[in-house]
């Protein structure tokens, strides 16, 4: 997908072009080529991290006015977390457009879920910086926002390892585990594939930039298949 294509799409609309494809950057391409005149996208990334926290943090203050502190902010961990700003980077064509190196795009040429979490920040960051605040704000709030019903709505934003051991316990009798199952990529920059156990039987995994990331994204894909979100 070319540039064009992923604005139009996407209903974006840039002064600066550049500030659009460095978002899609990721650091393993510039490791990679290093004379490419590129710049990777972590500071954009940095920059739309707090953007995106403050617009989800205005909508839920306005959108549920009877609903405590814990509550709102639990809704928010699970708005920006990485599975879902990934599911959402995924499903607008964030891979189409990411510059990988090699390593990173072996996976049939598809970025892991955490990349694209950070491109849609960075993106947010760049949206931010061409076209200010409200230009943001109704880009998140069409892409991102509308997911907030269904995640209160399903409880998605309950504490996910507690609520697998709750039900694994309650059901099964077991107490989750996890493992680590493998880290990939520099120190600054480590990716940690965690695996979640009941018992012997490998039930789901998941990725994060710490251990406790991982384990909370692995929690998450064995309430998905075992059927318990929303229960």
């Amino acid at each position: 997908m070319i540039l064009d294509e992923f604005k139009k799409h996407n209903s974006l609309h840039f002064k600066n072009d550049s500030l659009l494809e460095q978002a899609f950057i990721h650091r393993s391409f510039i490791n990679e080529s290093p004379r490419s005149g590129l710049e990777h996208n972590e500071r954009l990334e940095f920059l739309g991290d707090a953007v995106l926290e403050l617009i989800a943090t205005e909508y839920l203050y306005s959108e549920y006015p009877n609903h405590n502190e814990g509550d709102l902010t639990a809704y928010r961990s699970a708005l920006v977390n990485a599975v879902t700003l990934g599911e959402v980077a995924g499903a607008l064509h964030f891979n189409d457009m990411m510059k990988l190196s090699k390593g990173e795009a072996k996976d049939v040429l598809r970025a892991r879920s955490s990349i694209l979490a950070d491109a849609y920040e960075a993106l947010v960051g760049a949206l931010y910086l061409d076209q200010g605040y409200d230009a943001t704000k109704e880009y998140v709030s069409r892409t991102l926002l509308v997911k907030t019903d269904e995640i209160v709505r399903k409880g998605l934003y309950r504490d996910a390892k507690s609520f697998v051991q709750e039900k694994s316990q309650e059901l099964f009798g077991v107490t989750p585990s996890y493992k680590v199952l493998s880290e990939e990529g520099p120190d600054h920059d480590k990716i940690f594939k965690v695996g979640i156990y009941f018992g012997d039987e490998l039930i789901g995994e998941g990725e994060g930039k710490s251990k406790q990331e991982g384990e909370t994204v692995a929690a998450r894909v064995a309430l998905e298949k075992k059927g318990w979100v929303g229960s």
